[in-house]
C-alpha cells in the first residue's frame, strides 16, 4: 500500500485522470507502476520499442496495430496520461451511466470501443475499411487456417454484408451497425485491476 501512496504523489492531475478515465486511485497507481516497469529508459515516456518488449503483443498477429493505437498521429512517445486514456477504453462499460445529456461520453463507451477496433483495420485513416485493409487483417489472423481463396471469399462476403451504401468499403457507421448485436462488454473489456 505504501508504494501506491508514493505513486499517487508522483502522478500529476490524479483527480482529473480519475474523473476522465473512471479508474480509482488504486487502479491508477497500479497502472502507473506498470507504466514505470515498461519505461526502461526512465524518461517518463514510453516508446514503441517499450511496447514491443511486451510478450503478449509480440506474439499477437495484430500486435503492431495495437501498439500503433497507442501512438496516434505518428507520435513517437507516450506519456502516462495518454497511456491510461487508451487503457480506459477497455474498462467494462458503466451500466448506470449518468442520464445527463451534457456529460461527456465516457472513454469506455460502446462507441469508443468500436472506434478503437475500427482503427485497427483503417490503417490509412481515411474513415473507411477498404477491401485490402480487411483482407490484410484477416490474413494476419487466419492465414494458417484457411486458403487464400477462402480469405478472399470471407473478405468479399464481409464487405458485401456490411457495405450499406455500396461504395465497396466499410465506414465507421456501417462497422457500428454490423456489430450492433455483438457483446462488446465481453469482447472488448479487460477485467484487469479487480
Amino acid at each position: 500500500m505504501g508504494s501506491y501512496l508514493s505513486h499517487a504523489a508522483k502522478i500529476q492531475d490524479l483527480q482529473e485522470i480519475m474523473q476522465e478515465t473512471g479508474f480509482s486511485k488504486a487502479h491508477i497507481c497500479r497502472l502507473y507502476d506498470r507504466f514505470q516497469g515498461l519505461d526502461k529508459s526512465e524518461r517518463g515516456k514510453l516508446s514503441r520499442e517499450d511496447f514491443q518488449r511486451i510478450g503478449e503483443l509480440a506474439v499477437n498477429p495484430l500486435g503492431e496495430r495495437i501498439i500503433n493505437a497507442f501512438f496516434p498521429d505518428g507520435n513517437q512517445t507516450l506519456d502516462f496520461r495518454s497511456f491510461i486514456r487508451v487503457l480506459a477504453c477497455f474498462r467494462p462499460m458503466n451500466k448506470d451511466r449518468s442520464a445527463d445529456p451534457t456529460a461527456p461520453e465516457p472513454i469506455n463507451s460502446r462507441s469508443n470501443k468500436l472506434r478503437f477496433a475500427f482503427q485497427l483495420y483503417d490503417q490509412d485513416r481515411d474513415g473507411k475499411i477498404s477491401r485490402e485493409e480487411l483482407l490484410e487483417v484477416l490474413r494476419m489472423m487466419l492465414e494458417a487456417q484457411v486458403t487464400d481463396d477462402q480469405l478472399e471469399s470471407i473478405t468479399d462476403r464481409t464487405i458485401q454484408e456490411a457495405d450499406l451504401d455500396g461504395d465497396g468499403a466499410i465506414s465507421f457507421e456501417e462497422f457500428r451497425k454490423s456489430l450492433e448485436n455483438v457483446n462488446l462488454e465481453h469482447k472488448m473489456s479487460i477485467r484487469f485491476l479487480q
